[in-house]
């Protein structure tokens, strides 16, 4: 595993495991399998309804708390100072952990325009001691410059949909020049057109990789956290194992020339869903 050193001197693992979309209890077999294949970042959220399923498995695993990065997200419902402390106390309270090592705002929610008191209470949540790491989901620049104006912590991470044909180029140059690392969900696009992609099928047969695994390094190379997901315990450990090879400078540019700009999922500026 390569790890990244956040902007607060935090080492977190540069590939994690994502559970979003999975069921409570299938997420705990899943998790489980992940942490015995030799993840060590697992990335939950509130909204995805399976905090309680992530945190049985932590404690089933048998891996001490401490080699866990464990990460979960306040939903666009529980924006406000007050409301976002006590939706932080619920996820500690389902995942049994009695503290994070990284908080995140899923949306910045723009029409309802909370997230800078809804950080300002991640920004309490950091200093308490009960996440080690605070920082954004889904957040683009203009999101961004208002935290780095109205609050005090540079945010040390911004998640956001990522992969060949939407690349985040604008964004990741401005998060890298004020020291935010970006996290890539949905690298895969969601199991769509990216995997049909001739030119990474030619670069996967070169590499004897799948396509998946080349994408995966795309982003580890692009300096990107990524958090893929599965359930199946063959994929779970197929994402892991892509430390054995590299991409050449050429494989990367042709992988870079890929961007279309096409999401799998909503844009930041109209995902206002509560």
């Amino acid at each position: 595993m390569k790890y990244v050193t956040l902007n607060n001197g935090m080492e977190m693992p540069q590939l994690g495991f994502g559970v979003w979309k999975v069921e409570n209890q299938e997420a705990i077999p899943a998790v489980e399998h992940a942490l015995k294949s030799g993840y060590r970042s697992i990335d939950t959220a509130k909204v995805y309804g399976n905090e309680e399923g992530v945190g049985q498995a932590i404690a089933n695993s048998g891996v001490a708390r401490e080699e866990i990065f464990l990460t979960t997200k306040v939903w666009n419902a529980d924006h406000g100072y007050d409301e976002t402390l006590k939706a932080f106390d619920a996820s500690l309270k389902r995942l049994g952990t009695d503290y994070v090592d990284l908080y995140l705002i899923h949306w910045p929610t723009p029409e309802y325009d909370q997230y800078i008191d809804t950080y300002k209470a991640l920004e309490k949540i950091y200093k308490d001691g009960k996440a080690k790491a605070i920082g954004v989901c889904n957040f683009e620049v203009e999101h961004l410059q208002r935290l780095l104006d109205e609050c005090e912590v540079v945010p040390a991470v911004n998640q956001v949909e990522c992969h060949p044909y939407l690349q985040q180029k604008e964004l990741r140059a401005f998060c890298k020049e004020k020291g935010i690392h970006v996290e890539a969900y949905s690298p895969l696009m969601n199991g769509r057109d990216v995997l049909e992609d001739e030119a990474l099928k030619q670069i996967a047969e070169a590499k004897g990789k799948t396509i998946a695994q080349v994408i995966l390094r795309w982003h580890l190379q692009s300096d990107l956290i990524v958090i893929p997901k599965s359930v199946t315990p063959s994929r779970i450990e197929e994402n892991l194992d892509v430390f054995d090879f590299e991409l050449s400078e050429e494989e990367l540019k042709t992988i870079d020339g890929l961007d279309r700009n096409v999401r799998s999922g909503t844009h930041p500026n109209e995902m206002n869903k509560r």
